[in-house]
């Protein structure tokens, strides 16, 4: 077997169903009440965002992120909006993992991202959320994130080097994985094969990881490699290191 051959298997077993019967779909239709009772006539529209809708999931990673979007009338902050949007979760009986942007639940079994965010205008997908990390806010547009990504030629690679971020027990947020990963690429769509490419983003993370200053393709102000400290970085970039001299493809991804 050769290597594309091994790695095109490990996409295969680790295939998500995005298809319009796919049954994580389902949960949607589950938690809506529950987001509808919260946000009252607020609420604009919820959608699968993420790697879900980009193509970038694994089995093994998050099974749908849900998009959250409220109206821009919407006079809560964007801290009070997150907030008590845990509490609603909490109250109806799930037991939300405060994350990033995002609240972490099970719901039937699925590992659910939800989202929250408010509508800067009716003209676009523009939205403002809140980072909890930081304790402040941000402009993003998911739209243009999924088509950037879809768009880029590199799924295959992005979901490789995300499943190899899961085995290797990383922090190393999806978007920032997606974006570093086309960094490393961009030019070399039709160069080499998919191993040739994984090792490429791996040489990438090793060596460029800590200096490259990625920015978010739909807001030049969100700067998306502030998302890791530089301790963080390293620990990804020793990952990657220890990976790419690594004498079999078993002991890189599985």
């Amino acid at each position: 077997m050769t290597a594309d051959e091994y790695l095109y298997q490990i996409l295969r077993r680790e295939a998500v169903d995005t298809s319009s019967t796919s049954p994580v779909r389902s949960v949607q239709s589950i938690i809506q009440p529950t987001i509808q009772r919260w946000a009252g006539n607020q609420l604009d529209y919820v959608m699968p965002s993420g790697s879900f809708a980009k193509g970038t999931g694994n089995r093994s990673g998050t099974d749908i992120d849900l998009f959250v979007s409220l109206t821009g009338s919407t006079t809560n902050t964007l801290k009070e909006i997150y907030e008590s949007l845990s509490d609603a979760l909490n109250k109806a009986g799930y037991t939300p993992r405060r994350q990033n942007v995002s609240l972490n639940i099970t719901v039937n079994g699925y590992s659910v991202d939800l989202v929250p965010a408010k509508r800067q205008d009716t003209y676009s997908q523009d939205h403002s959320l809140y980072r909890r990390k930081a304790d402040t806010w941000t402009k993003t547009n998911v739209a243009k994130h999924i088509a950037y990504v879809q768009q880029s030629g590199f799924v295959n690679e992005c979901r490789l080097i995300k499943l190899w971020r899961m085995q290797k027990r990383l922090d190393f947020p999806s978007f920032y994985v997606e974006l570093s990963v086309i960094n490393a690429l961009s030019g070399r769509r039709y160069a080499g094969g998919l191993a040739s490419n994984v090792l490429e983003a791996l040489g990438y993370l090793r060596d460029s990881l800590a200096t490259t200053r990625i920015i978010d393709p739909a807001n030049t102000n969100n700067i998306i490699s502030d998302d890791l400290t530089s301790s963080e970085k390293a620990v990804v970039a020793s990952a990657a290191r220890i990976s790419a001299i690594a004498k079999t493809w078993e002991e890189i991804i599985k």
